[in-house]
């Protein structure tokens, strides 16, 4: 800050349950609008006391959010992506300050808070309502079934401490903060000084709703080189930045000796290929040099997932240049983002402008041509609608270079992370997939074309090497929700060269804060576990119809064993005229019985479920509103005219919802014949009120 200029607010934290200014001991590094140069806010250069950060989030966060249920968790998610929601015009105004547009201001708030209720969603939709989650099917370890295994997943016993980039402050931060809390681990967060006094406002908004649990978020606004040494294998840690950060991280003492759990996002040169039947004038071509122009321009090329390499056909590369120059030139203006009509803002700061000018200069050297914009200093729109250079903004034009040699080594390992891209020719699909996991390992790949034999050989040459691909063509151009957009639901990250990490994933993400472990013992501890019914647990039938209890006393073995029903040739008969399933092995005895695995005419397994419905079910209104469905349906045993079969119902998971008046129960069911062959075994998921009898559906 030189002596003319006013004095800004130091950052300041939130730890231990309270906001914390910085020591006043410390030099400060002073934070800047990005496109007038003017002071927003000081970072503090002294570290705080992270240990104690540490051990809050283990002690006091840990304890409030092991508390509550996947479910309570999730409805916290979406009550605080409700809350933020209703506030992000005032963090739209202080993004601006980032250099990004409103678009930009969008892409990072929006996207976080998109992220937020995508996990409140899925928490309540794919999770139960427990606290430890079954991992993939039980297994039986014993011939007699009195010992078994279970794989389940808990919660890490310790933080995660999460290390965000300076280009996405609240997005950033969220999509690591959500899989996290639904886990049940707290979360520390340690944003890039660039940006940092805009995830303190998302953060000080987040505190503010009193929503969380305590302990469940920290902040530290400010210097944190030391934190790995305060973890330990209870912890994790999930890192976005630069390669070499990350080299030095995943090779601490913390990583290699205490077993911290160490994820990294970083460098990526990613691709966008065109394919040889996408010619100029085709909606491909057209879908291609969009999504080209969007990644260069969007948050000024700020993005590790941004599309670094246009890989085209050889005798297409001077239209795609020509398409790509024109694109620019029709719809970017470049300025600040407060004034109206800018649609590419500056760089998050100067400091970030030269090394993008840096890395385009050695592009240059290295046998680029730049074909599209130059490295001299933009006139750009200001804030009050006039034209004029910057002295103090990060500005940079879009500039798009070109490759004579496709096999240039800087075209693949130099990343210029801002508004820049590079063209290379391929010859054939081959070589097209060669030069793109020549990269060493991408986040994101985009192939348009509309030839499935194409798009076959250049997906499965690269997935390899990519994390996520992105298939356009004419039918998905418009809906796709585009190159440079991770979505919640799928992984972000990608092997060598992007970290090897990943991120997001659905419920994947939520999995990578948990303990995978492997339960052994008998049905009957394992049951009680994991909260789930398992064959050779105890039972109850005389106890009233299952059917006839609500959640409040319905509990785990809760069960029904049927009377016997003959199942005839004239039901059979019926059935396949009545459905319209006249299959050989239903109508045919000869037919039939030339088929290996039936001994005559046999009844159709959709008959035998129906009467199984018939056997268990108590017809008069009650605490069952609804079956919903049925799983895990298998037919074992056919079954001949003449044979009788019976079923036993078992109650093996109850789920209430936390927000409604009823849950989920899921019935193990168990279909035999007069030899007591098991038949059938599936299981039936119904809707069950939680008081009282219900109403029936």
């Amino acid at each position: 800050m030189t002596a003319t200029e006013t004095p800004v607010r130091p950052l300041d934290s939130y730890l231990l349950g309270s906001w914390r200014p910085p020591a006043s001991d410390g030099e400060a590094q002073v934070v800047r609008d990005a496109s007038t140069g003017e002071p927003i806010a000081a970072v503090a250069g002294k570290e705080i006391d992270l240990g104690a950060a540490v051990d809050y989030g283990r002690r006091v966060g840990q304890d409030s959010l092991g508390a509550l249920t996947f479910h309570q968790r999730a409805l916290l998610l979406k009550q605080l992506a409700q809350h933020l929601t209703g506030v992000k015009q005032d963090l739209y105004e202080v993004s601006l300050r980032t250099g990004g547009t409103r678009v930009d201001a969008q892409v990072d708030i929006d996207g976080g808070i998109g992220v937020l209720f995508t996990y409140g969603s899925k928490g309540r939709r794919e999770l139960p309502n427990a606290r430890i989650l079954v991992d993939g099917p039980p297994e039986s370890l014993s011939r007699d079934g009195s010992f078994g295994g279970q794989h389940v997943r808990v919660r890490r016993a310790g933080v995660a401490f999460q290390v965000n980039a300076f280009n996405f402050p609240v997005w950033g931060m969220l999509e690591k903060f959500a899989p996290a809390f639904l886990a049940g681990v707290p979360t520390i967060v340690k944003p890039a000084s660039a940006t940092a006094y805009l995830a303190e406002a998302a953060v000080r908004a987040i505190v503010d709703s009193g929503i969380l649990p305590e302990g469940s978020l920290q902040l530290v606004s400010g210097p944190a080189r030391g934190f790995m040494d305060f973890l330990d294998v209870r912890d994790a840690v999930s890192f976005t930045g630069s390669a070499s950060t990350a080299r030095t991280l995943a090779t601490h003492d913390a990583v290699i000796r205490r077993g911290v759990h160490f994820t990294a996002e970083t460098d990526s040169l990613n691709a966008a290929i065109l394919g040889p039947d996408a010619e100029p004038g085709s909606p491909e071509f057209a879908a291609f040099v969009a999504s080209v122009v969007t990644e260069m321009t969007v948050k000024a090329g700020q993005k590790c997932t941004a599309i670094r390499r246009v890989i085209v056909p050889a005798d297409r590369q001077d239209a795609v240049v020509d398409a790509v120059r024109e694109r620019i030139a029709q719809r970017v203006v470049i300025g600040d983002p407060r004034a109206d009509g800018v649609t590419m803002g500056a760089l998050a700061s100067v400091a970030q402008q030269d090394e993008v000018l840096r890395s385009v200069r050695e592009l240059v050297a290295g046998g680029g041509e730049i074909v599209v914009g130059d490295l001299a200093e933009p006139e750009v729109v200001h804030a009050d609608g006039t034209v004029a250079v910057a002295p103090g903004g990060a500005f940079v034009r879009p500039v798009l270079l070109r490759f004579a040699d496709a096999d240039a080594p800087a075209v693949h390992d130099i990343e210029a992370f801002g508004p820049v891209a590079s063209v290379i020719g391929y010859r054939d699909l081959d070589d097209a997939v060669r030069l793109a996991n020549l990269g060493g390992g991408s986040l994101v790949a985009t192939v348009a074309s509309a030839d499935p034999d194409a798009v076959r050989h250049l997906v499965t040459g690269i997935a390899p090497m990519h994390g996520r691909v992105l298939v356009l063509d004419r039918d998905d151009a418009r809906s796709s929700t585009g190159h440079g957009s991770p979505v919640p639901h799928l992984v972000h990250g990608g092997p060598g060269r992007a970290g090897g990490g990943e991120e997001l994933g659905g419920i994947r993400a939520v999995e990578h804060y948990m303990q995978r472990t492997a339960l052994q013992g008998t049905p009957t501890a394992l049951t009680g576990l994991t909260g789930r019914w398992r064959a050779g647990a105890p039972s109850r039938t005389d106890s009233g119809h299952p059917f006839r209890k609500s959640l409040a006393v319905l509990r785990l073995g809760d069960a029904v064993e049927s009377g016997a029903r003959v199942v005839t040739l004239d039901d059979i008969t019926h059935f396949a005229e009545f459905t319209g399933d006249t299959f050989y092995a239903h109508t045919d005895e000869e037919a039939a019985a030339a088929n290996p695995f039936f001994p005559g005419r046999v009844a159709h397994g959709y008959l035998l479920v129906s009467f199984a419905a018939g056997l268990f079910v108590d017809p008069a209104p009650g605490p069952v509103l609804a079956n919903y469905g049925l799983e895990n349906l298998r037919f074992l045993t056919p079954v001949v005219p003449g044979d009788a079969i019976r079923v036993r119902l078992t109650a093996a998971e109850i789920t209430p919802r936390e927000n409604e008046e009823y849950g989920e129960v899921r019935w193990d069911a168990v279909l035999t014949n007069q030899r007591d062959e098991v038949v059938a075994t599936y299981d039936v998921l119904t809707l069950v009120a939680k008081e009282g009898r219900g109403t029936p559906v």
